[in-house]
């Protein structure tokens, strides 16, 4: 595998490793309000169990990359990579917010093809 594959898939590690901090840690402070556009501080306490629920699964996310990184798996890092770049369409889509592809899509995508080439 090629140093820039490698690269590219810590970085969408070490992305979905600051999601898990923003979702699970910084939900219901400034930076996690402000990053998500959450409505008020009462909204964001309300949602802070569905955030934290959401944020350990991006934790997940970025430990089979590093777990199938550190083993050399490549089927399975191109699942994860796969399944990433999904959550990230169908979240652009449902929130209309098409700066979530760009973050978390494009990286994933960047790294798949790094792979196949």
């Amino acid at each position: 595998m090629s140093l820039i594959s490698i690269f590219l898939i810590c970085l969408v590690a070490i992305e979905h490793l600051y999601f898990l901090i923003l979702e699970m840690f910084l939900w219901t402070k400034p930076k996690g309000i402000k990053t998500f556009g959450l409505k008020s501080k009462t909204y964001a306490e309300d949602t802070k169990v569905l955030a934290a629920n959401q944020g350990l699964y991006n934790g997940f996310l970025a430990a089979g990359l590093i777990f199938t990184l550190v083993n050399n798996d490549l089927k399975t890092l191109l699942f994860f990579l796969i399944c990433i770049t999904i959550a990230g369409i169908f979240g652009a889509i449902s929130t209309k917010k098409i700066s979530l592809f760009y973050f978390q899509s494009i990286p994933a995508i960047s790294a798949i093809i790094s792979i196949i080439i």
